[in-house]
């Protein structure tokens, strides 16, 4: 994209010296979005802080091929094998090894030949032999817990659970807060009563010891954590976008809508929404930031998610059973607070670009 024009206007001043003037003006044909696009890689910060965090999404869908005890491909007695990719296929039932290959330890084969991931060691895998094992100083790179589970294995597939838990309990929050928010923006009366009541309501629900009480009762598991986050989240969403929904209700390309005769939903989706939803950006950043500190902070306390899982937060709890070994708080608490800092940077990076008062 161009730079911004600049021209050189003569300004009479005390000194008689030309000042140069910036009409700072978008290009003609220049859309609002290809402004906040352009704004944003101003904020260098968050720019960087993006391309760590779709570094990590990278990792998380790419776990199994970075670290398994399992060969990315492999050839036993003439016959090829992708166990890494065939393992899902097993667990759904679609597929079955033969009987020489079910339950074995997949290091103990003879194989014609093989290909391992670089770090061969399964997520909660266990060795007692190898214990507590610093860091650095053998073939786990970054040191063992008390069961011998390989470290850097549980942070790189404790990126998927924390990842996960973020994504889907704002996508959650999203179509909850802006289904009800453009509903409230848009229809107004009654409509918008009684959704600011409901908002209202939800605004007194505790989500982290609602998360335990469900926890207490029907036992730990990722799923209820991302529902309640989600479940229990949607409001500030919701007024964001009935805010803005009432901001451009009234407008003459929604005026221009109606009098053609669209319905109240294609109203909504298809010019309401579409100049609405830039706020929910900025709030989404911080909210996948949010999830990601409740899960980490519930899974340290070890009510998260099973305890066979490994997370970020179960591997930093198992620092206060062996205060000597620095590297099970260091290594999980840096990834928690890079990860937490890189969205909220993002956040930050949104909310300057999506201002109105933008600085061409």
């Amino acid at each position: 994209m161009a730079d911004d024009v600049r021209i050189e206007t003569p300004v009479t001043a005390t000194n008689g010296a030309a000042a140069a003037v910036d009409l700072g003006k978008p290009e003609k044909g220049q859309t609002y979005w290809s402004l906040v696009k352009r704004q944003y890689r101003k904020h260098k910060l968050a720019v960087i802080a993006l391309w760590f965090i779709l570094f990590m999404c990278l990792v998380a869908l790419l776990a199994d091929f970075i670290a398994s005890d399992r060969p990315i491909a492999c050839s036993y007695r003439g016959t090829l094998y992708m166990p890494v990719i065939q393992k899902y296929f097993v667990d759904f039932g679609w597929s079955q090894y033969p009987r020489e290959l079910q339950n074995v330890d997949w290091k103990t084969l003879e194989y014609d030949w093989s290909i391992f991931p670089p770090i061969p060691y399964a997520s909660g895998a266990t060795d007692l032999e190898n214990s507590l094992v610093a860091p650095f100083t053998g073939d786990h790179y970054l040191g063992t817990d008390q069961l011998g589970r390989d470290i850097l294995t549980g942070l790189i597939h404790g990126a998927r659970i924390s990842l996960s838990i973020g994504i889907v309990a704002m996508a959650i929050e999203v179509i909850i807060g802006v289904t009800l928010g453009a509903l409230a923006g848009y229809f107004g009366g009654w409509v918008d009563i009684a959704i600011s009541r409901i908002i209202e309501l939800f605004l007194n629900f505790p989500t982290f010891f609602l998360i335990l009480t469900i926890v207490a009762f029907l036992g730990s598991n990722i799923f209820y954590v991302m529902m309640i986050i989600g479940l229990t989240g949607w409001m500030g969403i919701a007024r964001l976008v009935r805010g803005e929904v009432l901001r451009v209700r009234n407008m003459e390309y929604v005026t221009a809508a109606n009098s053609l005769g669209f319905g109240a939903p294609r109203t909504i989706v298809r010019h309401v929404l579409p100049n609405s939803v830039a706020p929910v950006l900025v709030s989404v950043a911080f909210g996948v930031a949010g999830a990601i500190l409740t899960e980490s902070t519930l899974s340290f306390l070890g009510l998260g998610v099973p305890l066979e899982v490994v997370t970020w937060g179960s591997t930093l709890n198992s620092s206060r059973e062996a205060p000597f070994a620095w590297w099970l708080a260091i290594f999980p608490g840096l990834m928690i607070f890079l990860t937490v800092v890189s969205y909220n940077l993002i956040g930050d990076g949104l909310r300057d670009a999506t201002d109105p008062r933008l600085k061409m």
